[in-house]
């Protein structure tokens, strides 16, 4: 900001910036903050941050921060899906809770998504969010992994009734765990990148005194925290969450290193030699030693093993089809689906209890419409070619390193939602407006030169 504020100022957004940091690392928590009472508790938390934080600007006559001035298409975007949805809310519904209860949850995302551009405003924070991420994913992991080893099996202080065995955090269901580690993780391997030397070692003696100094400094806990991240995605047997992960880093990998070998602003063209080495150790690595030990060979013949007759989630889609052809201009309303799909579903999917589609896509246009899903996936597109745009844009590295981490994350979750409904858990949605926020934050992240930004500047 233009706008030079008090010490006591400063004071009061950092105040607000670590409230928003906390509610990154509650949203999952509670059972993935799906339960009403959680969902309502994450709604006040947003509502009431927002308040404060709006409040702050206009009363200090803030500048608005460059990021959200240029990023006015994606308020719009957002703004007319979510005008449709609470219009189809207001109108006679099916399930008129439901409804309002998903336009509450809608605004909250925005208002998530606005306060992104609100307080991370400098490398710092940027670098201080993807830290949060990872750490929160680094819990989930290592908690669902104890839990899953010592056969206590309790989500948050309630016990599991369903997927003993397996890696599920505090979120009742895997895939949709393992959505939300394969998200963080890809921030991790973007921040991990932004680590890199800017100029290859010219001797065997600074190869080591590198090695020697990544030891000793924060990069090896980042890289054991993925390495942990990895184990406990491993340890879901989720087959579509470990499918995407690994899917979307072999696609997004050589995508960034073409594409950075055209950035004007990378004088050392060598420095994509380092990028190349750790985007293999990840796979080599993760594969290799943390899949050995922790089940990558379980979810293999959970992939060797799925059959047609066995799942019937595609069933679903086949029942919805019907539902879909009459309603998808308009849309049900939100949360609708629960409702609305008893009446179509046959014998095989009478056999399973359905309260979610299986399926993102087909999900929001049975209750949104074409009318209020496609300026979402407009959004999501736009991201992620700004993700990956990044990559010969920005000169920064902390930059480049997390439009590669949010290009990674879109493309796992776009592939993640053609079987599951990660972003019907409120976590995952939640975490996911920040992201696609970081990706248009660090495309238009104002160049500073050799200045950097503290605070509000």
């Amino acid at each position: 900001m233009s706008t030079l504020l008090s010490q006591s100022g400063n004071a009061i957004v950092n105040r607000y910036y670590y409230w928003f940091l906390g509610l990154l690392a509650w949203m999952p928590l509670p059972l993935a903050s799906k339960r009403i009472w959680a969902s309502m508790l994450l709604c006040i938390w947003v509502y009431v941050l927002s308040a404060f934080v709006i409040r702050f600007y206009i009363v200090h006559a803030l500048q608005v921060p460059k990021p959200l001035r240029v990023a006015w298409p994606a308020f719009l975007l957002l703004g007319l899906s979510f005008s449709w949805q609470l219009y189809l809310s207001i109108q006679a519904n099916i399930d008129t809770f439901s409804a309002y209860l998903s336009s509450m949850l809608a605004l909250a995302y925005i208002l998530i998504f606005l306060l992104c551009f609100l307080l991370i405003n400098s490398t710092e924070r940027i670098k201080a969010c993807a830290w949060v991420l990872v750490l929160s994913a680094l819990f989930q992991a290592l908690y669902g992994s104890f839990m899953n080893l010592s056969g206590i099996e309790y989500l948050f202080f309630v016990p599991k009734d369903t997927y003993f065995g397996v890696n599920t955090g505090t979120f009742v269901n895997r895939n949709s765990q393992a959505g939300y580690l394969v998200m963080c993780s890809s921030i991790g391997i973007g921040l991990m990148i932004s680590t890199l030397a800017s100029t290859p070692a010219k001797s065997i003696r600074e190869h080591g005194r590198r090695w020697m100094q990544a030891i000793l400094s924060r990069k090896i806990i980042l890289r054991l925290s993925l390495v942990m991240i990895v184990a406990g995605l491993v340890m879901t047997h989720s087959r579509m969450g470990n499918t995407s992960f690994f899917a979307s880093l072999m696609i997004i990998s050589p995508l960034a290193l073409i594409l950075g070998r055209f950035n004007k602003r990378v004088k050392n063209k060598g420095s994509w030699k380092g990028l190349f080495v750790l985007l293999a150790s990840l796979v080599i690595i993760d594969i290799a030693v943390v899949g050995t030990f922790f089940g990558v060979d379980k979810v293999a013949q959970r992939l060797e093993a799925t059959a047609s007759e066995k799942e019937t989630r595609d069933d679903v889609v086949k029942n919805a089809a019907p539902l879909l052809d009459k309603v998808y201009v308009t849309g049900l309303g939100g949360g609708s689906f629960y409702t609305a799909f008893p009446e179509y579903r046959t014998y095989e999917t009478g056999r399973s209890f359905y309260n979610l589609a299986h399926n993102d896509y087909l999900q929001f246009m049975l209750e949104f419409g074409l009318i209020g899903f496609l300026p979402l996936l407009l959004l999501c597109m736009v991201v992620f070619y700004l993700g990956l745009a990044t990559q010969m844009r920005r000169g920064d590295r902390l930059l480049r390193g997390i439009g590669f981490g949010v290009a990674m994350a879109v493309l796992a979750m776009g592939i993640h939602a053609t079987v599951d409904f990660n972003l019907q858990m409120p976590a995952n949605a939640g975490t996911f407006m920040v992201v696609l926020a970081l990706g248009l934050i660090v495309y238009y992240f104002p160049n500073q030169g050799k200045r950097k930004r503290r605070g509000l500047s």
